[in-house]
């Protein structure tokens, strides 16, 4: 099969016997016509019947699970991934969900390369480079299973690809093993995004089928546009399509995929994020703006985008809203501030959430901001199927050949404890010299960070006890303090005092 290309008439796709005479998609037709003495048969490229049989594909694979998606641009659109997470079972497991996928493809002369990983990309990179047509990664193992695949693998550009190799980095293992600084000044956030997608070090939320065309509106130009004010006027009329539809149902956009199709066949695609769920047109405008912003000269709309594409791809339950009578306008509060902060920054904010634990260094953890308590109500693409598992031709993620990460909204704080300080050390500080009146009383002088510290003021003791279930421990004594310095500091007496042995001070946290 064959399409206009640079130069003329370029090789598409490749049959077996095509593939045996040494032939590679991308040719000049021409020239493999002069170095090969047998006769060939070329077909011309139809790309919407290829694009509609894959879409048949699709539909049959939802058979295995429900979210399917198939491949885009960046996988030369030519496979689809199945996310195969709780539905294994189904069929017995992972590997005869495998054996069944490839047996019926094969019998209905669909040729097919099919692996299973715990990513998309890296389902992907195995399911068409890999060195089997059937691969299941075992869970945790794709990244091991990456290192020596080639670095065309990782979905990349050309121009990137090629940049790598002459710089003697052939295999994904070398990518990985190098510093990611200096890779990101020479070949963009692009590359270490695709490696840490493939990797699981980045989540990759695909699109479903199911709900791909359920909250979609779309604009052509004769006249392609380039201009960032006229890509953000056009989001915002696409959202304004979408809106109703949304209220409809009750729901709102939880996430977004604005794709620009420039006039030379190359899409741009910004996969755009919200805390909660919007159906608001201004404020899904606002956030391409500042993505446009952040993009600059990197958007490269080239002769112009002669299509834009809006589609919803996670929505959540959207209760009705009091928009008169004095209520604040929608999207004020601090997660419109986190929306375009992560618009702004280009990576995702983090916060801190609620551990069912009473020890203070153990009571939080980060957690990627996220919808807040609408979880349980939202529909959303998983992680892409790769190529079987979001594991390759049917996803854990799997792939199947033929780019916020939204988790639980974080445990609720307690409010009935006593201040904590702004800064938290991950592990007490040692307080030497302590110079107590009262020996279970507070410290009226120590030394900390070299300086000695004179207390003014002391409030306190808050008892905290070791959770014995964890591992044992000693009861901790916590007082707050001002130093003479104004400093208020979080100190605590390491268990009681013995004969011979006093008890031992630590600083635990910083007041502001």
């Amino acid at each position: 099969m064959a399409a206009e290309g640079p130069g003329g008439l370029r090789l598409l796709a490749l049959d077996p016997e095509a593939r045996a005479l040494g032939l590679r998609p991308g040719e000049p037709l021409g020239r493999v016509r002069a170095r090969i003495g047998v006769p060939l048969q070329v077909y011309p490229a139809d790309p919407d019947s290829d694009r509609a049989a894959l879409l048949r594909l699709c539909r049959w694979a939802e058979g295995y699970a429900p979210v399917v998606a198939p491949f885009g641009a960046a996988e030369a659109a030519d496979g689809f991934y199945i996310d195969v997470a709780g539905a294994s079972h189904l069929r017995g497991g992972e590997g005869p969900l495998v054996d069944d996928l490839a047996g019926r493809l094969a019998r209905s002369n669909i040729p097919a390369r099919i692996a299973l990983a715990d990513t998309p990309g890296g389902a992907f990179a195995l399911a068409c480079y890999g060195a089997s047509d059937r691969v299941i990664v075992p869970p945790g193992g794709a990244e091991p299973a990456l290192r020596a695949l080639p670095v065309e693998a990782l979905r990349l550009d050309p121009g990137t690809v090629s940049g790598l190799r002459r710089l003697g980095l052939r295999r994904v293992g070398e990518v990985d093993a190098l510093a990611r600084g200096p890779l990101a000044r020479r070949f963009g956030e692009a590359l270490l995004l695709r490696l840490d997608q493939a990797m699981g070090r980045r989540p990759e939320p695909l699109a479903p089928l199911t709900e791909e065309a359920a909250y979609r509106a779309a604009r052509g130009f004769l006249d392609p546009i380039g201009r960032q004010s006229d890509i953000v006027v056009t989001a915002r009329l696409l959202m304004a399509e979408i809106a109703p539809r949304l209220e409809r149902d009750g729901v709102g956009a939880c996430a977004l995929r604005l794709v620009l199709h420039r006039v030379d066949g190359v899409m741009r695609v910004l996969d755009l994020g919200l805390s909660r769920p919007e159906r608001c047109p201004e404020r899904v405008a606002a956030l391409v703006s500042l993505r446009l912003d952040r993009l600059g000269a990197g958007l490269d709309a080239g002769f112009g985008f002669e299509t834009v594409t809006l589609t919803v791809t996670v929505t959540g339950a959207l209760s009705a809203r009091q928009t008169e009578l004095g209520a604040a306008p929608q999207g004020d509060g601090i997660d419109a501030l986190a929306d375009a902060l992560t618009q702004r920054l280009g990576r995702p904010l983090l916060r801190l959430g609620a551990r069912a634990s009473h020890i203070p260094e153990r009571a939080a953890h980060t957690l990627p901001w996220t919808l807040q308590g609408s979880d349980s109500a939202s529909r959303r693409s998983r992680q892409a199927p790769s190529p079987v598992r979001e594991r390759g031709a049917v996803p854990r993620s799997a792939s199947c050949e033929a780019d916020t990460p939204w988790t639980s909204a974080p445990s609720s704080w307690p409010d009935h404890l006593p201040p904590r300080p702004l800064v938290l050390f991950p592990r007490g500080e040692a307080a030497l010299d302590v110079l107590s009146t009262v020996p279970e009383g507070p410290p009226r002088r120590f030394r900390w960070r070299a300086r000695i510290h004179a207390i003014v003021h002391a409030e306190g003791p808050e008892r905290i006890a070791a959770e014995w279930w964890h591992a044992p421990g000693a009861a901790r004594d916590y007082y707050r303090v001002e130093c003479e310095a104004g400093r208020r500091l979080w100190l605590y007496r390491d268990g009681p005092h013995a004969p011979g042995r006093p008890a031992a001070w630590f600083v635990h946290g910083v007041f502001a």
